[in-house]
């Protein structure tokens, strides 16, 4: 049955591939095409266990000069991203082929299945539809520099999966589908005559318009298709309705906005972010205004429509209120002249903000001008409800004349479209680091004479800032001075005074430790006259102040101020690059999840709803995997309707770049948190939590043994692997460390640290110290307990199956060729102990899942990894070669080679950074 369901996968495959070869002959020759054909039969026999075939493979790429070479690892990667387009596009077919079929269960994880169950289970009906009519689920996008293919390949990639759909079509003549295979010849041929390197670094502003692309590309269509199919599942298992300004889920972003580490965001990039943001919402809108026009020409509606239309065109014409049509006379079309001027104003948003942005006032001209206020009937649009309430009036109208069927059309898409992404498209995040907010509030108190901020004790400081935060005296005097970064932190709470409050989201503060982190916040933003202030989130994301979480909170739940501010809501952020940076993936989750229950308890005790924001990568080490698994693997109680997740780098495209792929994603987030909420709390046995505490301990001394304690590890990290290559590129604006120097590991971001390591493929930072946890329980004779916690507990289900995928995608056969070309003689025991830890976790896992294979019972990812093997081999190969070189003698040239690896083996890879 597999082979079957695949094979029109593996049609796909084949074509595009056919048409890459073509494109090869006829753009490079056949002696490339030749050398690549050579180079794929080594590579599969390599892979088959022909190990003299692989070390042919290996020779003769690094013998050939970069200029064959190169050629040779940008024909890989083209069929790599070519084979992921076949795999989304095969995703969505299987989608709607399952759909189609009457006889086939609902399937699994969608709205219809998880609904039914629940309901099946015992679940009441009205309870279940007040539940998801409730859900606050957000997804934050966020900038990273593992997305790293140009936003112009993105365009070419979804033209190919559009033409891929065309050719599903049955009923297509054979002409169509020739010129169908001849366009996709033509876009396979542009997309080999790009060039895939910036030659320029980007900026924070390219990255804010290279997030907004996503909504443009599928998730501003994607999203009433989304709330369709949840509303056809609740009128199917509860008999309502959801209502038309319900949305489940609705969007935020940090790019533009987060400046921790990054000092190119600056107040002003986090201004024209908001701007740019709403421009692409106003365009977005008035493509959908216009079609509604046109849609809308009846000549009679409510005595409320016809009432207000008379209002608004006092003068042009006469309206009688009348729900009658106005004959054959009259060409009074109400609804177009409602609409009519919603569109005049859509139309002047646009023009107002591009105005302003090429201004030399920029974003500040228009926050200032129309930001604060509402536009009346003739300025831009500022809040959401100046969308809104014309289309609830027309759809108050339709229903009442009875026109509700045209009201269910492209109406209430709309209404739900600007119910989910109001004026601004997505919220801002703002995110700053606790130690800037000190320092800033030190050179506060030192020039009002209060003494130093920073010499303060933790109990001092809160006892000050709850005294200021009381007071109505301003403590900010107009003469401060200040350094540079702290001038820049104090603009930046001024530009959220100005930028219009429904562009932003929450302020977030990376390594809060303290409730003093908070109140500095909440503080600073009452001095710099925020009138509407942004909810504070906390992020606790190392080891120690995931430990102290807890207790930050319940303090400052307790404090009166912030208490009466914050009313019963608060959200905290937990990071999982940093703890899993510093203690290994295993010890991290775990600390991530005692911390939560602790965290949950905490608000629990205080009477306060609770969000949970979590900041998951896309790589496994970085908080990554299967959504649904991450989210079913939660504490309970920690999720109770209320998530907030990032999605980083790469993984917007993956979870979001094709239309069906983003519905099925938004279908995931809803149906796991719905079910997170409402499943019954799974066995947890005392027992299990005590192993667990041994295992974590032994996992992170094993992982900190290496990592830390080994005094070679850092300079075998930089030679291994291409990490201070990968700090040189231009594929993020953010620095590649915290620091200016060229510190330890504790000084490199997670993002580079994880990246640098899969590209290499031995994704050390997901599975080191897993052995170490694992013969901790053996050797304390709890093999059995193990099997029961595999078998009945998710959350350590989903640690050892996340584990289990890293190590299938893990190859220490290309990590080695790395170290033979790249790392110093003193240096390879290093990397000969590394893999035989790995040798040895693979079989540490496979005893506890009983498995006699990795991912055994998930074929699809098996055979998946499997296929692009033999086509990432070769362009790791390659890489290695072009470091060996560009390390001996720096050269453009050979960086942009480098570069062109880099997107091919991300592409193999899928999840990296």
């Amino acid at each position: 049955m597999r082979e079957i369901e695949d094979k029109p996968l593996r049609d796909d495959v084949h074509l595009l591939g056919d048409l890459l070869g073509q494109t090869l002959r006829a753009q490079e020759g056949d002696e490339l095409f030749g050398m690549v054909e050579r180079v794929r039969t080594l590579a599969k026999s390599g892979r088959s266990g022909n190990a003299a075939d692989f070390e042919e493979l290996a020779a003769l790429l690094a013998s050939r000069p970069t200029s064959e070479a190169l050629p040779v690892a940008r024909a890989f990667a083209h069929f790599l991203n070519l084979a992921n387009i076949a795999e989304q596009h095969h995703r969505v077919r299987r989608r709607r082929e399952y759909l189609r079929r009457t006889d086939a269960k609902p399937q699994p994880g969608s709205c219809d299945e998880v609904f039914g169950r629940l309901i099946a289970e015992g679940g009441n009906p009205e309870s279940l539809f007040e539940r998801v009519r409730d859900l606050e689920i957000e997804l934050v996008l966020t900038a990273h520099p593992t997305e790293v293919v140009r936003r112009t390949l993105l365009q070419k990639y979804g033209r190919i999966a559009g033409l891929l759909e065309l050719l599903d079509r049955d009923d297509l003549p054979a002409g169509e589908r020739n010129a169908a295979i001849e366009e996709l010849r033509r876009v396979v041929t542009a997309a080999w005559e790009t060039d895939e390197v910036r030659h320029d670094k980007p900026t924070p502003v390219d990255e804010v318009k290279g997030g907004l692309f996503v909504f443009e590309q599928t998730l501003f269509d994607a999203l009433p298709q989304y709330l369709r199919t949840v509303n056809e599942a609740l009128e199917k298992h509860t008999g309502q309705s959801l209502p038309p300004t319900s949305v489940p889920i609705r969007f935020g972003s940090w790019i533009g906005g987060d400046r921790d580490g990054n000092p190119n965001v600056t107040p002003d990039v986090t201004g024209t972010a908001c701007m740019l943001s709403r421009w692409v919402a106003a365009d977005l809108y008035l493509r959908e205004v216009d079609s509604l026009r046109s849609e809308l020409s009846m000549s009679h509606g409510s005595v409320e429509l016809m009432v207000t239309v008379s209002e608004m065109t006092e003068g042009e014409q006469e309206l009688r209120p009348t729900t009658i049509d106005m004959g054959p006379k009259s060409n009074v079309e109400p609804y177009r002249a409602l609409l009519k001027t919603l569109r005049t104003r859509l139309a002047m948003t646009k023009k107002t903000i591009e105005e302003s942005i090429r201004a030399e006032a920029g974003w500040r001209d228009w926050a200032t001008r129309y930001g604060q206020a509402s536009g009346g009937n003739d300025g831009p649009i500022v809040v959401a409800s100046e969308l809104l309430e014309p289309l609830m009036l027309c759809d108050r109208s339709l229903r009442e004349t009875g026109n509700g069927v045209i009201a269910d059309g492209r109406l209430i898409d709309l209404i739900r479209r600007v119910s989910c992404f109001g004026a601004t498209l997505v919220r801002l995040d703002v995110r700053q680091d606790a130690a800037r907010h000190a320092a800033l509030l030190d050179a506060i108190t030192r020039a009002i004479g209060a003494g130093s901020y920073g010499e303060w004790t933790e109990e001092q400081k809160v006892a000050f800032l709850v005294t200021e935060l009381e007071s109505r005296r301003p403590i900010i005097p107009l003469d401060l001075a200040l350094a540079d970064e702290e001038r820049d932190v104090l603009e930046t709470f001024r530009a959220i005074a100005l930028i219009p409050r429904e562009s932003l989201g929450a302020y977030v503060i990376t390594m809060a430790g303290h409730p003093s982190d908070v109140l500095a916040v909440a503080l600073l933003q009452k001095e710099c006259g925020i009138s509407d202030p942004l909810r504070v989130v906390p992020l606790f994301e190392t080891a120690a102040d995931l430990g102290r979480g807890a207790g930050t909170i319940g303090k400052l739940l307790s404090t009166e101020v912030y208490r009466r501010d914050i009313g019963d809501r608060q959200e905290v952020m937990i990071g999982y690059s940093d703890s899993s940076k510093d203690a290994g993936r295993f010890a991290a989750a775990w600390e991530l999840y005692k911390a939560q229950e602790q965290i949950v308890e905490a608000a629990h005790r205080a009477g306060v709803k609770l969000t949970l924001f979590h900041g998951r990568g896309g790589s496994v080490g970085r908080g990554g995997g299967p959504t649904y698994l991450a989210i079913a693997s939660q504490p309970p109680g920690s999720v109770d309707g209320r998530l907030r997740v990032t999605v980083q780098g790469e993984m917007i495209q993956a979870e979001f770049g094709l239309s069906g792929i983003a519905l099925r994603t938004l279908e995931i987030y809803t149906t796991a948190t719905l079910n997170a909420t409402l499943a019954p709390e799974a066995c947890r046995k005392e027992e299990w939590r005590t192993l667990m505490q041994t295992m974590s301990a032994a996992a992170a001394r094993s992982y900190r043994e290496v990592v830390y304690n080994e005094p070679k590890f850092v300079d075998y990290f930089r030679a291994a692997t291409p990490e201070v290559e990968l700090g040189e590129l231009n594929i993020g604006s953010r620095p590649a460390r915290r620091k200016g120097s060229k510190g330890g590991v504790e000084s490199l971001r997670a993002i580079p640290w994880q990246f640098a390591w899969s590209q290499t493929r031995l994704l050390l930072p997901s599975w080191l110290g897993v052995d170490g946890a694992i013969r901790a329980a053996l050797d304390a004779g709890q093999e059995a307990m193990l099997a029961s916690m595999y078998e009945q507990w998710p959350f350590f289900r989903s640690a050892i199956e996340l584990i289990e995928m890293v190590l299938a995608k893990a190859e220490p056969q290309i990590a080695a060729e790395y170290d033979r070309q790249l790392v110093p003689d003193d240096l390879e025991p290093i990397g000969r102990l590394l893999r035989a830890r790995l040798a040895d976790t693979v079989a540490l896992v496979l005893r506890v899942t009983g498995h006699t294979r990795l991912l055994e019972t998930n074929p699809v990812l098996r055979r998946s990894i499997d296929v692009r093997n033999p086509y990432v081999d070769p362009i790791n190969l390659v890489q290695a070669a072009v470091l060996r070189r560009y390390r001996e003698l720096p050269d453009p040239v050979l960086r942009d080679a480098f570069v062109v690896t880099v997107n091919g083996i991300s592409a193999g890879m899928r999840n990296t950074g």
